[in-house]
């Protein structure tokens, strides 16, 4: 029932945002596109520190091993198959596939390392992972990815699409189809036996382990699914934009994500939508708002920051649950129960504490 209710739901909002990218200009499927793509990345990191109680920064990492990942495959991989009745080229949907398992791999290895990590340690390793990984690897390794123009390979609309759909809309569709399947999955995730452990595992951690959970083994699943969630949305960020760079994936992705995550709502998939938008929206409103009034060059694109900390702080003081918070406040709907990334640390301190005191 919990599948065919939110099949059910995905279903209808997806069928308004199609009609959306038809009623809208190409510039507007464009930055639809980019919203589907960042609220997959976004709900990831939302189940992350929502549901388990892990903080992370450093998840644009996991975009940029999903983004070149998705380039260097479609720059030098064909995955064609032989079906019964005719031959299929797979190239973009094994693409897709094939970045999200790297990079659920990739996660992987990060969980199992930082398992033993709680709280401001965690984010400070995964901020280092933020700020070394993309800039090391592509300096390191310039003629596999490009260097500091990247990889770029253009993504045209398939045969069977036609004519009189564009290619922005084409990848406004396919990224929207991606991302409701990513959420409906992500929710019935939510409310399962693994979702339940993470929010065990996230409100009490010694209480959690005397219950009989595996503490270690439940945060490497969440790191895994984080980061797969994050390498799709890299993924379907380099379709859309055609290239995969150094600059995309810099320091500031990775604050962005957790700030569109509190944003949006932890513990929440619609809050994921929000915290989304307001990525993609809010720094090209911004910045067209500043060079209309006369700001200079140099500061502009220093206003889309400044934004996001205010925000952020007027967000957090007078709707601590987020945006999704509010909307739920304002309708008279019941909150879910959800730790903010400030409790989540309050609350593991005093676990790690005891932890010690047992050992002594």
């Amino acid at each position: 029932m919990t599948l065919a209710k939110h099949t059910g739901l995905a279903l209808l909002a997806a069928v308004v945002v199609v009609i959306l990218t038809i009623k809208l200009g190409e510039y507007r499927d464009y930055q639809i596109a980019q919203v589907a793509a960042y609220v997959i990345a976004v709900a990831g990191l939302t189940v992350l520190i929502g549901l388990s109680g892990q903080i992370s920064i450093g998840h644009g990492a996991f975009m940029a091993v999903g983004g070149y990942a998705t380039e260097l495959f479609l720059l030098h991989v064909q995955w064609d198959m032989n079906l019964i009745f005719f031959h299929v080229h797979w190239d973009l949907a094994m693409t897709l596939l094939a970045a999200t398992v790297i990079s659920a791999v990739a996660g992987g290895v990060v969980g199992i390392a930082a398992a033993r990590l709680r709280g401001p340690y965690l984010a400070g390793a995964t901020l280092l992972l933020a700020v070394a990984v993309p800039a090391s690897v592509v300096s390191t390794y310039q003629s596999v990815f490009g260097g500091d123009e990247g990889l770029t390979f253009f993504v045209g609309n398939p045969a069977w699409v036609p004519a009189s759909v564009s290619l922005a809309q084409f990848q406004a569709w396919l990224t929207i189809a991606i991302a409701f399947v990513a959420l409906i999955l992500l929710a019935n995730l939510a409310r399962s036996r693994v979702g339940r452990n993470w929010r065990a595992l996230r409100d009490d951690e010694v209480a959690a382990a005397l219950s009989g959970l595996n503490v270690s083994v439940l945060q490497v699943r969440a790191f895994v699914v984080s980061s797969a969630c994050a390498g799709l949305g890299g993924a379907l960020l380099a379709v859309v934009t055609g290239g995969a760079t150094p600059g995309t994936y810099v320091l500031t992705l990775s604050i962005g994500l957790l700030t569109g995550a509190v944003l949006g709502g932890l513990g929440s998939l619609v809050g994921a939508v929000w915290g989304a938008c307001v990525l993609v929206l809010v720094p090209s409103f911004l910045t067209n708002f500043a060079a209309s009034h006369g700001f200079s060059a140099n500061t502009s694109p220093n206003i889309p920051i400044i934004a996001y900390g205010l925000v952020l702080i007027v967000v957090m003081l007078v709707f601590p649950s987020g945006i999704q918070g509010a909307v739920r406040r304002f309708f008279g709907l019941a909150q879910p129960a959800v730790s903010g990334p400030v409790n989540s640390v309050r609350r593991l301190w005093p676990a790690r504490e005891q932890q010690e005191e047992q050992t002594r």
